[in-house]
């Protein structure tokens, strides 16, 4: 039975904590706000240090606004030092000194499953990032990341060849992994046809032991922010104790769930969002 003493003085549990680094989207697609309403909806504590802040809706990005590298480290100190982080997602880095200031705070705050999706090239095709970027990107963050999840046309940027059929996803993912990645996640989303297969690749382990999901290619216009929300989801599952083998197989299946909830609705005149709220769970407690 429960005595006044014991309601005062509760036991002390704590949420599965994930920050996600990465720009802001004021459209709330993609970015930092797609993030937060997937560690949300996936019962995570999210937390947040801005990159870049960017005008932007379902047509386009109007202008971007850079934060200063000195800033966003403070952002994540203050994170880091007073709420702790149980995982890290890592979206848009601009600039060779946003880079550094990402690694610098990993290894000063000892970051745990760190989540790298390395945005690069926009929905239309345009580069995002600078060559001495792209470079530093790998040098500096490719080592300290758990998990890399380019799509196909950041693979591409990365290799230097464009990669335009599905047999060609194991070799790819065996060079990214050559680059210094210990394990990637290739998205083969871009690829033709009515199915569509993701490689999860890992150093050490041979092709014939990697992870293929392939589900069959949902039909939506609303697929904005997809790769910020699976790597977002693989992050959360991954700060809620699961392996990565597992955090990568859910947070396929969670995704795919929102895709077609989302397909059917309206949200703007160009790309919309997936629905992030089609299935929230409540917020987990941890010992």
């Amino acid at each position: 039975m429960s005595t006044l003493n014991d309601l005062a003085h509760p036991p002390v549990h704590r949420y599965a904590r994930v920050l996600s680094i990465a720009g802001s989207d004021s459209g709330g697609g993609a970015g930092i706000q797609a993030d937060l309403k997937t560690f949300a909806a996936l019962g995570c504590y999210g937390m947040t240090a801005i990159t870049a802040l960017t005008a932007q809706n379902t047509l386009g990005v109007r202008a971007i606004h850079p934060v200063p590298a000195s800033f966003l480290k403070e952002q994540i100190a203050a994170v880091a030092e007073d709420i702790g982080v149980d995982a890290v997602k890592i979206g848009m880095l601009h600039a060779p000194d946003i880079v550094e200031a990402v690694a610098w705070a990993i290894d000063t705050y000892r970051l745990p499953n760190v989540v790298l999706d390395p945005v690069m090239v926009a929905t239309s095709g345009d580069t995002l990032i600078e060559p001495p970027t792209v470079q530093r990107l790998v040098q500096a963050l490719f080592p300290r990341a758990t998990l890399v999840t380019p799509n196909l046309d950041e693979a591409a940027l990365l290799l230097g060849r464009p990669l335009s059929r599905e047999d060609e996803l194991e070799g790819a993912a065996a060079e990214l992994l050559q680059m210094g990645a210990s394990a990637v996640l290739l998205k083969g989303g871009h690829l033709a046809g009515d199915w569509v297969t993701d490689v999860l690749a890992l150093r050490g382990e041979p092709p014939a032991y990697w992870l293929r999901l392939t589900g069959e290619r949902i039909i939506s216009d609303n697929v904005h922010g997809t790769g910020c929300t699976l790597s977002s989801a693989i992050a959360a599952y991954l700060a809620l104790g699961q392996t990565l083998e597992e955090a990568v197989q859910s947070a396929h299946g969670w995704v795919r769930g929102a895709i077609a909830a989302g397909a059917h609705v309206r949200t703007g005149q160009g790309s919309g969002p997936l629905n992030h709220g089609y299935a929230p769970l409540p917020m987990r407690l941890l010992d």
